[in-house]
């Protein structure tokens, strides 16, 4: 199973994809070490500095005429990856 799980796709992300700064989904046991090399080996680009942050599922409650339905939306972790001068990553290079 692979660490990477999705780029994230937000405004601030694409503004900060001019810089060099690329956001993604990580698996929420990874470390910084792990994450680095995957990057490295699937994108090909060598990574400067790792940003992380952990982020907890919320509750979520619905309520309906008949019904209360509650849930939680899934914890997940962010990385913000700098990558070194000249590298850049195309997330959407395999888009068919």
């Amino acid at each position: 199973m692979s660490i990477l799980k999705r780029p994230l796709v937000t405004e601030k992300a694409s503004l900060l994809n001019k810089r060099g700064v690329y956001g993604l989904i990580v698996d929420s046991r990874s470390n910084k070490e792990q994450i680095r090399k995957e990057i490295e080996r699937f994108y090909s680009v060598k990574v400067d500095s790792i940003h992380t942050m952990r982020y907890a599922g919320k509750k979520r409650i619905k309520r309906t005429a008949a019904f209360v339905a509650k849930g939680k939306r899934p914890a997940y972790k962010k990385a913000f990856v700098t990558l070194k001068e000249g590298g850049s990553i195309d997330f959407y290079s395999n888009i068919v």
